[in-house]
């Protein structure tokens, strides 16, 4: 196998491995070259790194289950630094590599931009994690394995108002794509399940200090609190409402959803909830094998970026197996065509939108690490737009 990684400017490194073809051994001509960019560097590099380490674990289990229809996956990785403005080159540097089918392993401003690049190009693009509903709006292209941030705020509200059975709800909300989407899923059905919304505070994705919005949470002595946020800018939010002394629960989404939050937050981590699509304590086959290979891999725990790139690899192998090759429209129908195919994040069928529906998982911090505490099975509530 192997793996081209870039930054935007140069090349840090090139990996190689033995890969062996049924027949024979695979030369670089002969492999399914999948365009990959993702934050290496930057604020995000956490998530970058899991989230390449997904992608590559399954292009390592394809390969070594034959390839893709007999070809060997290589992953040829650009760093994005999860900024738009570095995303566009790189999708423009993955297109003069002469790749065929690409995937976003970043969050939502880079994706959306890269979108564009593709769908131009009519290269077949998948984001892996990207929540903001725009995305796959960007054209026919353009698809998605992970959930809508609306959805998954939808999901937030029936997990605290009808589920735990909180009313008096403080929101905390991240002010960029992540955090609007996933505010105004939550919104959208607040009063559906008795929530009322006390107050609603944001920040920016700079912010590492919290006093005056964790005054103001003391002030309004919520119920619960639903607050987005990546683990950088939640790790320290959730510490500082704990030692503020604020000890209603705290429920959280997918950003959290890494180990690194736990460790940032540390004992203030304990008890916190979050909507999310990994679930620690599946007995599903495809999402348990993927846990503990994925562990084995990395050497620490898997979490959801991991595992909705590795998720979003597999797709698109099997829609390049299905067409019979990497031509992009036949790829890009094959996508579209896309039912009930296992995967670790749960079973992906697309709608005309190129979106997907799966149940969400709810997680709860416990003894450090992250367990199962329920699932949300709502086919009304969970479904995306279809245009």
């Amino acid at each position: 196998m192997r793996y081209s990684h870039h930054t935007p400017s140069l090349v840090k490194g090139l990996f190689l491995a033995s890969a062996v073809a049924l027949g024979g051994a695979a030369s670089a001509a002969d492999a399914l070259r999948i365009g990959f960019h993702a934050p290496l560097t930057g604020f995000a590099a956490g998530d970058g790194k899991s989230s390449s380490l997904g992608a590559e674990l399954a292009a390592e289990q394809i390969n070594a289950a034959g390839g893709c229809d007999g070809r060997m996956v290589e992953l040829v990785i650009y760093d994005d630094q999860a900024k738009a403005d570095q995303a566009i080159p790189a999708a423009n540097k993955l297109l003069g590599e002469g790749v065929k089918v690409a995937i976003s392993g970043s969050y939502s401003g880079a994706t959306r931009a890269a979108a564009g690049v593709f769908q131009k190009a009519g290269i077949p693009f998948i984001s892996a994690y990207a929540i903001h509903p725009d995305i796959t709006r960007t054209g026919d292209h353009v698809f998605r394995t992970s959930f809508m941030g609306e959805v998954q705020g939808r999901a937030g509200a029936k997990f605290v108002g009808e589920m735990l059975g909180h009313q008096r709800i403080v929101m905390i909300t991240l002010n960029n794509d992540f955090g609007q989407s996933l505010a105004t899923g939550f919104k959208q059905k607040a009063a559906d399940f008795g929530i009322e919304i006390v107050s609603e505070y944001s920040y920016s994705i700079k912010d590492r200090q919290f006093g005056s919005i964790v005054a103001g949470v003391k002030r309004d002595a919520p119920d619960a609190i639903y607050a987005s946020g990546y683990f950088f800018t939640a790790g320290p939010l959730v510490s500082q409402l704990r030692a503020g002394g604020v000890e209603a629960p705290i429920i959280g989404q997918e950003g959290y959803d890494t180990q690194h939050f736990i460790d940032i937050a540390k004992e203030a981590a304990e008890g916190v909830m979050i909507t999310t699509s990994l679930d620690r304590d599946s007995e599903d086959p495809e999402m348990r094998a993927f846990i503990d290979a994925f562990e084995a891999k990395a050497g620490f725990p898997a979490d959801m970026v991991a595992a909705a790139t590795h998720t979003a690899v597999r797709v698109m192998c099997d829609a390049v197996a299905r067409a019979g090759g990497d031509d992009p429209q036949a790829v890009r129908d094959a996508l579209a065509a896309t039912k009930d195919f296992a995967t670790a994040t749960g079973r992906i069928s697309f709608n005309a939108l190129g979106e997907i529906m799966k149940d969400v998982e709810i997680q709860v911090v416990k003894d450090g690490a992250y367990r199962h505490f329920a699932s949300i099975h709502d086919p009304e509530l969970l479904a995306p737009p279809s245009e």
